[in-house]
C-alpha cells in the first residue's frame, strides 16, 4: 500500500517549528497550545498519514510469520504522529473553531477517510490479522490480547475487506461522502446557532427573568455592539432560562421556534437534504456489507445487539412515560386555567408553567437553588466525590498551556500520590464552540514497550458564564451535566489497559454511558451537596430544608423529560431501520415516526432531525438509545452503593477495578457481573424517574 497521489502533492517538507513533529515537550506531555497554530495542522496530518502508511506497509510486508506482537500490537501502536495531531485538531474544531479551522477540516477529512480505508482494505495486512485471530483461541494470549485481536479482525470485516473490488471502490466513495456530509451538518448547525439573536430593547419584556439571566443578556448585547439592550441566543444557558421565567408568551414562542427550527429554514444552512443523503448512504453501506439496515450494522457491536432489542427497551419505557407526560400536561393546563388563561398549552409554554408548578408543589424554583451552585464549587464537589470514592487528588496546573484563557488544567494523582493524568476543563459557551457537553482525549492511556502512557482528557460544557460581579451559577441540569461528563473523564483517567485500541472509553456505545451516568447520582445526593453547595454571597452551606426540597422534587416533570428523550431515541432508530432509500422529505418522515408512537403535540422530540447532532454529526447513529440502556445499568449499580453507603470503599474499589479500569478488555456484561454479581434490574431506573413506585 502506498500514499495516494493527492497526499504526496499536498505534503510539506519537514518543519522543525511544527510542534506536532515530535513528542510534546511540556509538563506532563500536554499539547503545547501556546505554540500550536492553525497552519500546523494540515502538514502534520499529511505527514502523519504518510508515516503511518509506511508503518502499515512494514507490518503487511513483514516476511516473519504473523504474531500478536509483530502484527496486532504493531497495528495498534502505529500512527503516533497522526494520533497526536488529529486528537488536538478534532478537539479544537469542536470546542474552539473558526472559518480557518473549518476550511482545514474540509481539506483533511477526505484524506483521513481515504487513509482509514487504505488500512482496513489492505488485504496483505488483513491476512496477517486473520492468522493471529484464528490462532488466538489456542494461543497463550491473555483475555485482553484476544479481545484486541478480535476487535481488529471485526474492524476489517466491518470495513469491507471481504467485498469485491468494485464494491470496495463504492464503499470508499460512500465513506468520503459521509465524512464530508456529517462535517457540513455540524458546520450548518453551528452557523444557525450563532446567527440567531432575540434582541430586546423594552425592559418590560424582561419581566420574570432572574437578575443574573438579565445581566448575561446585557453582556451579550454589549459584546455584539448593542449596549443598552438585551440579547438572548440559541445557546442553552441563554434560551432555557428565558423559557422557564419570561412572562412574555409571544417572545417565548419566538425564541423556542428559533431553537427548534435550526437547520430547517430553507437557507444555505438547511440540513434536510444532507440528512436524506446521510441516511441513504448509511443504508447503502450497510447493505453492501450484508446487513439489512444501518441499525443492524451498528448494533452488532453493542450490548443491545439487534434493533428489536432496542425497540423493546424503548417501547417498554414509553408505556410508562407517555401516560405520566399526559398527566403532567393536564396539570399544567389546569394551572393556566387557574391563572385566568384561556389558551391551550403549547410546547413553548411547558418550561414556564412547569417551573411555576414546581414552585407551587415543592416551594422550589431554580432561582432559589442557583446561588448555591457556583461552577467552581460544583467542579470541586465532583473532585471531592472522586477523592472519597477512589482516593483521587486534583491540583490545578497554572503552568500548562491552554487553548483559551478560560480553560483550566488539573493534574490527577492517586491515593498514593502517584501521577495518573491531566484533565482540561472548558466550561463556557462562545461562538466557536458547538452546543452541548462532551468528553474527549488528547492522549489515550496505554502501555508501549513497557512505558505507561498517561491519559490526557478534557471535558467541554456550555454553562452559564459569570455575570457582572456574580460568579457562574449553575442550575440543577447543569450540575448533573458537569458530574456526567466528569464521569466520562474518570473512565479515561482510571483506565489500566495495555493497548490503546481497547483502553478507556473505547467500549460499546451502550456501555460507555454507565460511568458518566452513575456519577450523576452523587451530584445532588444530600451527603455530597453538603460538601460543595455553598451560597456565593454568604458562604453558608445549603440548608437541610432546601436539600429536602430538591430531593422531593427529583421526579417532578419526569414524564416530560423521559418522553422527549425516548421519542428522540425512537426517531433515531426509525431513521436507521429503513430498508430502502428514503424518497419522502425529512419533515414528513419525522412527523410520521413521531405520530406512530403518539407523541403529544405539547412536547416536541428532544432533538428534531435538522439539529440532531448526536446522530448526524456524531457517533450515536442508531445509538441514542444508549443513554437509556446505560441508565438501567447505572441505576442498578448505584443501588449497590446505596446498600452499603455512597462512599463505601469496597464497592468503589470494585467499580473502579471491574468497570472504570478495564476499558473493552472483556465483554461488558462479564465486567458488570463481576461488579454487581447479577444482571441489572430495570426497576431502579423506573423508580428513579418516578415512573414506578
Amino acid at each position: 500500500m502506498t500514499s495516494s497521489c493527492k497526499q504526496k502533492e499536498n505534503a510539506s517538507p519537514f518543519d522543525a517549528r511544527n510542534p506536532f513533529y515530535s513528542e510534546f515537550n511540556t509538563p506532563r506531555a500536554t499539547p503545547p497550545f501556546d505554540l500550536i497554530k492553525a497552519e500546523h495542522f494540515k502538514p502534520a496530518i499529511i505527514a502523519g498519514i504518510e508515516q503511518q502508511t509506511k508503518e502499515i506497509d512494514a507490518i503487511a510486508d513483514n516476511p516473519a510469520p504473523a504474531t500478536f506482537d509483530n502484527t496486532v500490537v504493531a497495528l495498534d501502536e502505529s500512527g503516533s504522529l497522526l494520533s497526536r495531531v488529529y486528537h488536538v485538531f478534532s478537539a479544537l474544531n469542536e470546542a474552539n473553531t473558526d472559518s480557518v479551522m473549518q476550511a482545514i477540516a474540509k481539506d483533511v477529512t477526505p484524506l483521513m477517510s481515504e487513509h482509514q480505508d487504505n488500512i482496513y482494505l489492505n488485504e496483505k495486512l488483513f491476512s496477517r490479522i486473520k492468522t493471529v485471530y484464528e490462532d488466538s483461541a489456542n494461543a497463550s494470549l491473555t483475555t485482553e490480547q484476544k479481545r484486541l485481536t478480535e476487535s481488529y479482525y471485526k474492524r476489517f470485516i466491518r470495513s469491507g475487506i471481504a467485498l469485491g473490488d468494485a464494491q470496495k471502490e463504492r464503499l470508499r466513495e460512500i465513506n468520503k461522502q459521509l465524512d464530508l456530509l456529517t462535517l457540513s451538518f455540524g458546520e450548518n448547525l453551528l452557523t444557525e446557532t450563532n446567527n440567531y439573536q432575540l434582541i430586546i430593547d423594552n425592559p418590560n419584556d424582561l419581566a420574570g427573568l432572574p437578575g443574573d439571566v438579565v445581566e448575561i443578556a446585557a453582556q451579550t448585547a454589549k459584546a455584539n455592539g448593542l449596549e443598552g439592550k438585551w440579547v438572548f441566543t440559541l445557546s442553552r444557558p441563554s434560551w432555557e432560562p428565558f423559557l422557564q421565567y419570561a412572562q412574555n408568551r409571544d417572545l417565548r414562542e419566538k425564541l423556542y421556534k428559533a431553537m427548534y427550527s435550526r437547520g430547517n429554514n430553507g437557507n444555505a444552512n438547511d440540513n434536510k437534504e444532507i440528512i436524506k443523503k446521510i441516511v441513504n448512504l448509511r443504508l447503502e453501506k450497510a447493505q453492501l456489507l450484508g446487513y439489512p439496515t444501518h441499525a443492524a450494522f451498528v448494533l452488532e457491536e453493542t450490548m443491545a445487539k439487534t434493533p428489536e432489542n432496542v425497540f423493546k427497551l424503548l417501547n417498554d419505557i414509553w408505556q410508562y412515560a407517555l401516560p405520566q407526560a399526559k398527566k403532567e400536561r393536564d396539570a399544567l393546563q389546569q394551572l393556566i386555567k387557574e391563572e385566568g388563561g384561556n389558551f391551550k398549552l403549547e410546547s413553548w409554554d411547558w418550561w414556564y408553567y412547569a417551573e411555576k408548578l414546581r414552585k407551587r408543589k415543592f416551594d422550589l424554583n431554580e432561582d432559589e437553588i442557583k446561588p448555591y451552585f457556583v461552577l467552581e464549587n460544583v467542579r470541586d464537589g465532583a473532585f471531592a466525590a472522586a477523592h472519597n470514592l477512589y482516593g483521587l487528588n486534583f491540583k490545578e496546573l497554572k503552568d500548562i498551556p491552554v487553548y483559551r484563557e478560560d480553560v483550566k488544567a488539573f493534574e490527577v494523582s492517586d491515593s498514593d500520590s502517584s501521577y495518573l493524568g491531566v484533565i482540561f476543563l472548558d466550561y463556557f459557551p462562545h461562538s466557536g464552540k458547538k452546543n452541548g457537553a462532551w468528553m474527549g482525549n488528547f492522549t489515550e492511556q496505554s502501555v508501549r514497550q513497557g512505558h505507561f502512557i498517561h491519559p490526557i482528557v478534557y471535558n467541554v460544557g456550555n454553562f452559564s458564564p459569570p455575570s457582572g460581579d456574580n460568579p457562574s451559577l449553575l442550575n440543577l441540569d447543569q450540575v448533573n451535566t458537569l458530574f456526567h461528563e466528569f464521569g466520562h473523564a474518570l473512565h479515561g483517567l482510571l483506565s489500566r489497559c495495555n493497548y490503546e485500541g481497547v483502553s478507556g472509553t473505547n467500549v460499546y456505545r451502550d456501555f460507555v454511558e454507565l460511568p458518566s451516568q452513575i456519577n450523576e447520582h452523587w451530584a445532588t445526593h444530600p451527603e455530597v451537596l453538603k460538601m460543595y453547595a455553598k451560597h456565593y454571597q454568604t458562604g453558608k452551606t445549603i440548608p437541610d430544608e432546601l436539600v429536602k426540597k430538591i430531593q422531593n422534587a427529583a421526579t417532578f416533570n419526569q414524564g416530560f423529560m423521559t418522553t422527549e428523550l425516548v421519542a428522540a431515541a425512537i426517531l433515531d432508530m426509525k431513521w436507521h431501520t429503513i430498508e430502502s432509500p428514503l424518497t419522502t422529505d425529512v419533515e414528513t418522515f419525522e412527523n410520521q415516526a413521531l405520530n406512530e408512537i403518539g407523541l403529544i403535540p405539547e412536547i416536541i422530540v428532544r432533538y428534531k432531525s435538522p439539529y440532531f447532532a448526536h446522530i448526524f454529526d456524531g457517533e450515536y447513529s442508531a445509538g441514542y438509545y444508549s443513554y437509556l440502556w446505560s441508565e438501567v445499568l447505572d441505576a442498578d449499580a448505584f443501588h449497590a452503593f446505596e446498600e452499603k453507603g455512597i462512599f463505601d470503599k469496597e464497592t468503589a474499589r470494585s467499580f473502579r477495578e471491574n468497570i472504570l479500569s478495564k476499558g473493552n478488555t472483556e465483554d461488558p456484561m462479564v465486567l458488570y457481573h463481576r461488579f454487581r454479581g447479577a444482571d441489572p434490574d430495570p426497576k431502579y431506573m423506573l423508580k428513579n424517574r418516578g415512573l414506578e413506585k
